[in-house]
């Protein structure tokens, strides 16, 4: 008698998506394997790369993130939709994932995004991977929506934060969801970090700069301290940005989370890690594949019950 199908719904946080890469070493080290596999935001990006074969240079390109490194992912976009291009990122994900496309993976995938304008929880479940990842990850006014089918699409966050109804429409019968933002924290140190290393950007650049500004280290500061703000008093664009959306991402998935519950829900404890702290990869790993130890055992049992009943009334799964 087969396992009921298991559905696996990562939700979105920002940096702290990286607990997703540890809560999945947890449960397969278990014995539990999603049959389906549904990502918003940085949930798609850990989901998908897994799914492609490629979580372990996911693992190692997080693992190897320092402040520095962060800032130069930092691809300012003045002339766009937002403020940062993502096309570093977008690079990078290209090299790894290539042309891959979602209905060929060898188990059912699916990105949550948001339709600009009408509003419109969209699914991609087919095309390409790397367009759907991006689609899900793009936070509004921080990194440019994407175009896919003539639709334009952002955060899948704002509709949906943690995917439990599409696992279910999906065909799931067990349901393991996964919230990153339980305890979250408001005010990421990564952002004063990166305020202050384009400061000491700046003041190196100083002293070789002539009167005019010919190598652009003065505008990028400014335009850094702008959007990452400077004191904790002060807060930058992305913070407020951010900030907001995750209350709105908070409020939905309390709604929808009451309305549609899961079957098992992880949630790591990421108390002091913030949204931008994503050179703090080796703690939020380590972190998810803890919360993830410590549902498996129920998960792996409850699941063992509900195969035994099967087994007794003759249910089968496809």
């Amino acid at each position: 008698m087969a396992v009921p199908k298991i559905g696996l719904a990562l939700g979105g946080g920002a940096a702290r998506g990286w607990a997703h890469i540890g809560v999945l070493r947890a449960l397969l080290a278990a014995g539990i394997k999603p049959d389906i596999i549904v990502g918003t935001s940085m949930g798609a990006v850990v989901g998908g790369c897994h799914l492609a074969g490629q979580l372990d240079d996911l693992e190692d390109f997080a693992r190897s993130l320092t402040k520095r490194r962060v800032f130069g992912y930092l691809d300012f976009n003045l002339a766009g939709t937002g403020l940062i291009s993502g096309q570093k990122l977008c690079d990078r994900l290209e090299r790894h994932l290539s042309d891959r496309r979602i209905e060929d993976l060898d188990r059912r995938f699916t990105a949550v995004a948001t339709e600009i304008g009408s509003g419109h929880e969209v699914w991609l479940s087919r095309g390409r991977l790397v367009d759907a990842i991006r689609a899900s990850y793009a936070l509004p006014g921080i990194f440019k929506p994407v175009k896919i089918d003539g639709r334009w699409l952002f955060d899948g966050a704002l509709v949906n934060p943690i995917p439990v109804s599409v696992c279910r429409a999906l065909g799931a019968r067990y349901v393991i969801a996964v919230n990153l933002n339980y305890d979250i924290s408001s005010r990421s140190a990564a952002a004063n970090a990166i305020v202050d290393h384009a400061e000491e950007e700046e003041a190196e650049a100083r002293e070789e700069m002539v009167a005019k500004d010919k190598s652009g280290v003065g505008a990028r500061w400014l335009l850094t301290r702008q959007l990452f703000g400077r004191g904790e008093d002060v807060p930058g664009i992305s913070t407020v940005m951010v900030d907001a959306l995750n209350i709105v991402q908070d409020r939905i998935a309390r709604s929808r989370l009451a309305g549609d519950p899961p079957d098992a829900l992880i949630s790591p404890r990421l108390q002091g890690i913030g949204l931008f702290d994503f050179h703090r990869a080796d703690e939020l790993i380590q972190r998810g594949d803890s919360a993830g130890k410590r549902e498996a055992e129920d998960i792996a049992r409850e699941l063992k019950l509900r195969r035994d009943v099967d087994a007794r009334f003759g249910v089968q799964h496809a």
